[in-house]
């Protein structure tokens, strides 16, 4: 059984998505190195990268484009400045090569090098890349076929024929596909879910070592969130649509102390924290992917409405929900996919708002039933959420999809812990209904936007 760790769930990059710009900039960073390692770098000549599926379709307007020139270039999700990013790329443009993990410059013209074939797809999943390095008589030296399934999770062609796609981390304790598994390990043990991934953690990498990757993700989010209530201006892109989280916290600022009047102003708070990372994502600064970055909102929102509105939350609380809510992920990853090109937004919004419900269930010292129960109800009423970006843009609906996730994630949270656990629909019989209404959505509503909001909104985006 496969496991993957909370350090690999939650990932430091950029925005503005992570099947489509963290993804394909780990694919061709890889790609390169699979070439340095078959030390065939000196002989390349001429790199062609060829996208389908839903790369190809809303791949500029998701920055795929420029994220595989900077994977090539060596550059990786965290560790670049997105600073930097407008003066490499202008530069590649305008000099017509690329610098192979800087080391080794070839010519590399992005018109006839970098291929979207749209409507076409190859056969394992929507997000695919097909990878070819060339020699001086135009001979392949290498290719690979990559696919991007959601997350920033890339398999290549071989890893593909595992079982479900999922790789294991290594050996663990306490290995699980379901939530009934889980619970099993849970009630043989004695042990609370975030105490199981707790030793599944701690038997790949030290405490202390899962313990600080936890600490750096929440900076990592704290820093999306504090950067998103200051900026202002207009999102690029071409949609015209304009930042609101700053003006939003200033007039709650204004207001705050009217709280006790007006308890909802708690939810509009929720809503402004959201707003905030996600105007970041879709400006292409640095998130955390939660579990993607289209989702990456909820958690940090629903992390600062704890933070801001429970008394009694603190580090280990903060670590609590962190376990709890990958455990989530872990679930909704063996079951079904975190990938909108196969699930609609669903496998965005709906898993990040339901890994956040059973966070804070975790938080607000729930039951094991509780737990999964809050997880149930938040995916619940997600089921069927397409994926329709007008112009292949991670703003319009996505932004306020995420302060929508993030309320419901804490509605059906206190809705669970204000019962006793028990419910007639179970959290893997939800992941298997996500996944049939996944494969029943027509392609139009899954990344593609060819279809529902996306052709309604008139979009001056460059076409490829």
């Amino acid at each position: 059984m496969g496991f993957t760790s909370i350090l690999e769930i939650f990932s430091i990059g950029i925005g503005p998505s992570s099947s489509h710009t963290v993804g394909p900039m780990r694919a061709a960073k890889r790609f390169i190195i699979e070439i340095k390692e078959r030390e065939l770098l000196e002989d390349v000549s001429r790199i062609q990268i060829e996208l389908y599926g839903s790369l190809a379709m809303t791949g500029v307007g998701h920055a795929t484009d420029l994220a595989i020139l900077l994977g090539l270039e060596g550059e990786t999700p965290d560790g670049v400045d997105p600073e930097m990013i407008p003066g490499k790329i202008g530069r590649i443009h305008r000099e017509k090569t690329i610098h192979l993990c800087t080391r080794h410059t070839i010519p590399f013209d992005i018109s006839t090098d970098l291929l979207f074939f749209k409507g076409k797809r190859l056969r394992y999943h929507s997000n695919a890349m097909r990878m070819q390095a060339l020699n001086q008589k135009s001979r392949p030296l290498y290719t690979q076929n990559y696919y991007s399934i959601g997350g920033g999770f890339v398999l290549n062609q071989q890893e593909t024929l595992i079982v479900g796609g999922q790789k294991a981390s290594g050996e663990i304790p306490f290995p699980f596909e379901t939530a009934e598994q889980l619970n099993i390990h849970c009630r043989q043990q004695e042990k609370t879910i975030w105490e199981v991934i707790w030793a599944n953690e701690t038997a790949l990498r030290s405490a202390q070592e899962v313990r600080s990757g936890i600490l750096r993700i929440w900076e990592a989010m704290r820093s999306s969130v504090s950067r998103g209530l200051l900026m202002r201006g207009e999102i690029p892109g071409g949609l015209g649509v304009k930042r609101r989280a700053a003006d939003l916290y200033e007039s709650l600022l204004a207001t705050e102390a009217e709280l006790t009047q007006d308890p909802t102003l708690v939810m509009e708070w929720v809503s402004v924290f959201a707003i905030a990372v996600n105007e970041e994502n879709a400006a292409g600064s640095r998130v955390v992917t939660a579990p993607t970055n289209g989702s990456a909102g909820v958690i940090p929102s629903v992390l600062h409405y704890c933070q801001k509105f429970i008394p009694s939350f603190n580090e280990e609380l903060l670590i609590r929900f962190f376990l709890t809510a990958s455990a989530m992920a872990c679930l909704y990853k063996s079951g079904a996919s975190i990938s909108a090109a196969e699930m609609g937004c669903q496998g965005e919004i709906g898993v990040s708002s339901s890994m956040a419900a059973a966070g804070l269930a975790a938080v607000l010292g729930g039951t094991l039933e509780q737990i999964e129960n809050a997880a149930e109800i938040a995916m619940e009423h997600h089921l069927g959420l397409t994926c329709d970006p007008p112009g292949g843009l991670v703003q319009i609906p996505c932004i306020e999809r995420n302060a929508m996730g993030a309320v419901k994630a804490i509605t059906a949270a206190r809705l669970a812990m204000r019962g006793d656990g028990q419910h007639c629909v179970s959290l893997d019989a939800v992941i298997r209904t996500m996944k049939e209404t996944g494969q029943n959505m027509q392609t139009m509503y899954k990344e593609t936007s060819e279809g529902g909001l996306a052709l309604q909104v008139t979009v001056a985006v460059p076409v490829c």
